[in-house]
């Protein structure tokens, strides 16, 4: 981690020197995804939008491909300053600012219409903002689709199909509990070690959304998509509040309308991704299985009703999303 923050800070004093020579405000963007995905798409929009908005005052020099490290590590590399803005999942994310826990509550969101509802209405914005005293402000959502269950060799048709299964998870916990309820068996793992991992057995299967299955060549080795659509965990766009800071107030406008733009047509972008993705599981081969998900909805049921018996403070946040 040292390495990359000190690799970070020569990368920032050399494009700051070019910064001032051009007379041009760049703000260093880093990012894990491939150049392929849907999201990096809508952060070249994101760029495209802010040039426009300032009349070339502002740039965004990007990093993607994970070039200054993982997840945490971009966002650490955000709270000290080094790096401007990043991606994250809304999940990652939850591990500095506990309200986004709820955004990966299973079955919160009634359908796709009802999620951007509640992110790009009050609730939505209010969680962005509770970041800032972490150093990290939330600009807008991205969306990140819908995860769902995929398997090497049993096909899951209902949530007693999970009964001694190993699904591998991200390293968070609602993820863990939510794998749990359902009877499988929760392997949290790095994402790089995943593919060996299901064509060497280590685990049965994983979840995730439909470029993702496909991008990480997962449907090479999983013969099974049960698309459940358990959890719909966006991503976010974020600033250093350090940064943040660091802009006049017609600067931070150029940035959040940017941002805005951005995730609008992101979400064109990804749709048009999902359907592309599915068209190549197809092809491959892998079976694609729509189950009953209200089987999945009522047997994951417990995780909601723990998760308020724990953060009690948070039932408002969470009764506003139910009733929007």
């Amino acid at each position: 981690m040292m390495n990359r923050i000190f690799y970070c800070l020569l990368l920032v004093f050399i494009f700051t020197g070019c910064k001032r020579n051009s007379g041009v405000k760049v703000m260093y963007l880093a990012h894990t995804l491939p150049q392929s995905h849907p999201v990096h798409k809508g952060i070249l929009e994101f760029k495209r939008a802010l040039a426009e908005k300032s009349g070339g005052k502002m740039d965004i020099k990007i990093f993607p491909d994970g070039q200054l490290g993982s997840e945490r590590e971009t966002l650490e590399l955000l709270q000290i300053g080094s790096v401007a803005v990043t991606k994250v999942s809304a999940a990652t994310l939850s591990n500095f600012v506990p309200e986004y826990h709820i955004l990966g509550i299973p079955y919160l969101f009634r359908d796709k219409q009802h999620q951007f509802d509640v992110l790009e209405g009050e609730v939505g914005k209010s969680i962005l903002e509770k970041g800032s005293k972490f150093w990290l402000r939330g600009l807008c959502y991205y969306d990140a689709g819908s995860r769902s269950f995929y398997t090497s060799n049993k096909p899951i048709r209902t949530p007693d199909d999970l009964k001694g299964l190993k699904i591998r998870v991200m390293n968070n916990q609602m993820a863990i509990n939510m794998v749990n309820s359902l009877g499988g068996s929760p392997t949290p793992m790095a994402y790089g070690e995943l593919y060996t991992a299901i064509q060497q057995g280590v685990v049965d299967g994983a979840e995730n959304n439909p470029p993702s299955f496909v991008s990480s060549n997962h449907y090479e080795v999983s013969k099974y998509y049960t698309l459940d659509q358990h959890s719909s965990v966006p991503d976010v766009l974020l600033i250093g509040t350090k940064y943040w800071e660091s802009l006049t107030e017609e600067e931070k406008v150029w940035v959040q309308e940017a941002a805005d733009i951005s995730s609008q047509a992101q979400k064109k972008f990804w749709s048009d991704s999902v359907e592309e993705s599915m068209a190549i599981a197809k092809e491959a081969g892998v079976e694609i299985i729509i189950p009953e998900k209200s089987l999945f909805q009522e047997k994951s049921k417990p995780v909601l009703e723990a998760f308020q018996k724990e953060h009690p403070e948070m039932d408002d946040l969470i009764n506003k999303i139910k009733n929007q």
